[in-house]
């Protein structure tokens, strides 16, 4: 994500995120859209800089807080703390507490942050009738970092169990290190991990480049820039990817739930569907399903999820997405991974860098200057 200050908040989502034949569309491209859903956003809670969510046991959402602390959202706001680890990060550049996800059983919670060093870290926790288990603390992975933005920070559980993490292309501007391309980093890609399989984890037998000696056995996709937000369509298993752009194009990525893994989305050759400083396409390259350029307000691709609630019938099916700069929350139509429309939502949710989905598929925006909505409908 990119990051950039507004209001003394931090940008770039913070900044601090198929086929070959996919056809990819912008929002000048399309037909016009199907009648935008009606909605508001409903305040329910303010917290101080959310950065992530996660839906939690027994029905609940947790609200990570960027310094450092993570809150359970009720009906009267957000409780006390119940995990602080505000003496382990900072939060300069786009650091600070960037994720966190639980397992399927809620027997385990996981957190993904930048420690005092700035190396991004995955912590795992044991859960115990709904609440974490301190003493069972341990570190699953680390990935050193060379400059202070595009950590990535995004985990969440795939349909398949595995524990998928987010890593940017280690910062700077214009990955200056190439790592976008380079198979001997994890930095710039999407990792695919087994926490439970092995001490510290295991590598699926079947993620895409376990058999190649050059290759980190843990990456899933690559040639992302900074994949600030990542998730799984619940009804289909499909994956979206919003990876921030460097100064022209955001896109958001996609790839069905059948794929064995090993998608190119070009970074650092390709900026969405453009060379990249007279870059070359890799013949693999993946192109976004969906890019937007920077001639708005938008800089900064904050990405969603497709919506599986049963609150807003007109939205199911749709991939609800914003940007931190321009704050507008949109929606894509799409048709076996082909968009075939965007609509605007009509409703503004602040320097949005992020989204939340509860278990029952209604979605949260989180609002890095503290205000914590649900989306409802009008």
């Amino acid at each position: 994500m990119k990051v950039r200050t507004r209001s003394s908040a931090i940008i770039g989502t913070l900044c601090l995120v198929a086929s070959l034949a996919l056809t990819t569309a912008s929002a000048d491209e399309l037909a016009a859209p199907q009648q935008a859903a009606k909605v508001v956003l409903k305040d329910v809670a303010t917290a101080k800089n959310p950065s992530a969510g996660a839906a939690g046991p027994g029905g609940t959402v947790w609200i990570a807080e960027r310094a450092g602390t993570v809150r359970v959202l009720g009906d009267q706001g957000l409780g006390e703390p119940v995990l602080d680890i505000s003496g382990e990060t900072t939060t300069d550049g786009e650091r600070g507490l960037l994720g966190i996800a639980f397992d399927k059983e809620f027997a385990h919670f996981y957190i993904s942050f930048t420690n005092l060093e700035g190396t991004s870290t995955v912590d795992e926790f044991a859960v115990q009738d709904g609440k974490i288990k301190p003493d069972t603390r341990r570190t699953v992975l680390t990935q050193k970092q060379p400059y202070p933005n595009h950590n990535g920070g995004d985990i969440r559980f795939g349909p398949d169990g595995y524990l998928y993490i987010a890593l940017g292309d280690g910062g700077a501007g214009g990955d200056p290190h190439g790592n976008g391309q380079k198979l001997d980093t994890l930095l710039g890609k999407l990792l695919r991990i087994d926490p439970g399989g092995g001490k510290p984890y295991a590598i699926p037998p079947d993620n895409p480049f376990v058999n190649d000696p050059k290759a980190k056995g843990e990456i899933w996709a690559y040639g992302l820039r900074n994949p600030w937000r990542f998730s799984f369509d619940a009804g289909t298993g499909d994956l979206l990817i919003g990876d921030v752009g460097q100064s022209a194009w955001e896109e958001i990525d996609w790839a069905p739930a059948s794929s064995k893994g090993g998608e190119n989305y070009g970074w650092s050759q390709m900026e969405g569907n453009h060379p990249f400083r007279d870059g070359t396409e890799p013949a693999n390259h993946v192109p976004p399903v969906h890019e937007y350029d920077r001639n708005g307000l938008g800089c900064s691709v904050t990405g969603g999820y497709v919506y599986r609630g049963e609150a807003i019938a007109d939205l199911k099916g749709q991939y609800v997405f914003s940007d931190y700069c321009d704050g507008t929350v949109r929606a894509l139509q799409m048709e076996n991974g082909k968009v075939t429309g965007v609509s605007d939502l009509g409703v503004n949710g602040g320097e949005v860098i992020s989204f939340v989905q509860d278990g029952k598929g209604e979605l949260y925006v989180l609002d890095l200057g503290g205000r914590v909505s649900r989306i409802d409908p009008a």
